[in-house]
């Protein structure tokens, strides 16, 4: 929690592993400000979850009209911001299955050089107990690791997107070793 940006109107883009349904609810939860989560337009469609998704105030975006919809995450993004609610993404655009990487999409670090506001990476091991697509939630624990703010001005979207996914994914295999498959480097050696 030491890592969250402090101050009431203290601008900030959370940017999460996304493994399971769980973090979307645990998220609010933690934070110290109200969150509004970017989302893609079709969740609204989804019978009581999604209405009442709608009714909030929260960016859903047509992922079809790639470059208005990115201009509406700006415009939408610049007025929570100064209102002290941060945005909320998952770079990888969808639930991940534990032990696996998605491909990062610069969408929430395009966003903060547009705003200037910071992100924070996050990692998350929700899978260990709600796995990606599963009904059945299993007892445990959900680690969760806040990284440090990395500020946005004068850095382009890409290398910053490239240094949250470092760091996220980093992170998810010190917090979840055994999900990961070990590299050369990692095996005991022989005898």
């Amino acid at each position: 929690m030491e890592n969250l940006p402090q101050g009431k109107t203290s601008p900030g883009i959370l940017l999460v592993k996304h493994q399971s349904t769980f973090e979307t609810f645990l998220m609010p939860t933690l934070m110290p400000h109200p969150l509004a989560y970017v989302f893609k337009r079709e969740l609204i469609y989804i019978p009581f979850f999604g209405w009442a998704m709608g009714r909030m105030d929260m960016i859903h975006i047509d992922r079809r009209l790639r470059a208005q919809a990115f201009n509406k995450v700006v415009e939408q993004g610049k007025r929570l911001l100064a209102q002290g609610i941060w945005v909320i993404m998952f770079p990888e655009g969808t639930r991940i299955p534990r032990g696996e990487q998605g491909q990062y999409k610069s969408g929430g670090t395009r966003l903060a050089v547009a705003t200037g506001a910071p992100v924070i990476p996050i990692a998350v091991t929700s899978a260990k107990c709600w796995p990606r697509k599963a009904f059945i939630k299993r007892p445990g624990i959900v680690d969760v690791s806040i990284g440090k703010p990395i500020p946005s001005e004068g850095r382009s979207a890409d290398e910053l997107m490239r240094e949250v996914e470092t760091w996220i994914e980093l992170e998810m295999r010190r917090l979840d070793p055994d999900a990961y498959p070990k590299t050369p480097c990692e095996h005991p050696p022989l005898v």
